[in-house]
């Protein structure tokens, strides 16, 4: 992961050991970014994520899909 990268994420998503036993949630929630995982696996869309939990902005959900398709995808060409 680049350096821009993770500063990117922090600004997406935040990992405080006093915050939901430091799972990774999404910055200024307690909602884990685990929660919206389950709901894409679960065939849930990113609406129905956000009609649960509307004080996470649509833009936060998505820059943090971005992020998460440009850092996997960066690993794997790097394992090439």
């Amino acid at each position: 992961m680049t350096t821009a990268q993770k500063q990117a994420l922090s600004e997406v998503v935040t990992i405080d050991p006093e915050t939901m036993h430091g799972m990774a949630c999404f910055a200024n929630t307690r909602v884990p970014v685990q929660t919206f995982i389950d709901f894409l696996e679960t065939g849930d869309s990113v609406d129905d994520f956000i009609k649960i939990y509307p004080y996470i902005l649509r833009e936060q959900v998505l820059k943090f899909l971005d992020l998460s398709r440009d850092i996997v995808l960066g690993q794997l060409c790097a394992s090439s």
